[in-house]
């Protein structure tokens, strides 16, 4: 397998808490992610107790677990999946370990779409924005999309001319329980799907409530304007070198 060439960890765009995201250099329009020196598989493993410490370490690497559940979702729900998530398009060698591909979400100027934790504290529950978050949440529930809890700061808001366009989520996929019964029960996983996507307003006016109150944005979600220009040459990047 060639591997590819991301040029280091300081070349990452955006950091999550076990991995960091980089463009892949052979198509502006994917990321790549990689763990995170600290949050390796063996580190992981290491801090297992027995006998989860005994797991293989594809158990513990977040990009083998992603793959996974990707190949679950398109089994148990289909292509539709891809209205509300990035598309995955495997694992590949790099120079920074083993990355997985996935779809760059970005908005119709080519800057990397922001995070709906991030749209919310600079902007509110702007109407727009909240028929977008209807819109989700219907779907979500509709399709029985397995994740964990939804997070603010794992969902992307994309952005059309006219704006808001959809909500995207880009981690935290999949069914966290032990025996995950509602890959296989479509009816359980409608119902999983439709009580994780009704909690979002909620998360939301508590965010808004930290804004008001003056507490600390937090750690994950934010970018900067500069992270979001995606590639020299893009749209995006011809728009801000005016």
């Amino acid at each position: 397998m060639t591997e590819v060439i991301l040029g280091g960890l300081e070349r990452a765009f955006a950091q999550g808490g076990n991995r960091l995201c980089f463009i892949d250099p052979r198509d502006p329009n994917r990321i790549i992610k990689v763990l995170r020196p600290d949050r390796s598989a063996d580190i992981k493993r290491a801090k297992q107790s027995f006998p989860r410490n005994l797991k293989p370490l594809r158990y513990f690497d977040e990009n083998w677990q992603e793959q996974r559940v990707y190949q679950k979702i398109q089994i148990a729900v289909g292509d539709a999946a891809y209205d509300l998530i990035p598309r995955c398009y495997g694992l590949v060698a790099t120079d920074c370990g083993p990355g997985l591909v996935t779809e760059m979400i970005k908005d119709h100027d080519g800057r990397v779409s922001l995070s709906l934790k991030q749209c919310i504290w600079q902007q509110g529950k702007a109407r727009s924005l909240m028929a977008v978050v209807e819109d989700f949440v219907q779907r979500w529930g509709e399709l029985g999309m397995p994740s964990r809890n939804l997070l603010l700061h794992n969902i992307v808001v994309q952005q059309s001319v006219d704006g808001p366009k959809r909500l995207v989520v880009i981690d935290g996929l999949g069914w966290a329980d032990i025996v995950p019964l509602a890959y296989r029960c479509p009816r359980l996983a409608r119902w999983k799907a439709r009580r994780k996507a009704q909690r979002l307003p909620q998360a939301m006016d508590q965010l808004l409530e930290k804004q008001r109150t003056g507490q600390d944005w937090g750690y994950h979600g934010w970018l900067d304007e500069e992270q979001r220009i995606v590639a020299a040459g893009s749209s995006a990047a011809s728009q801000t070198d005016r």
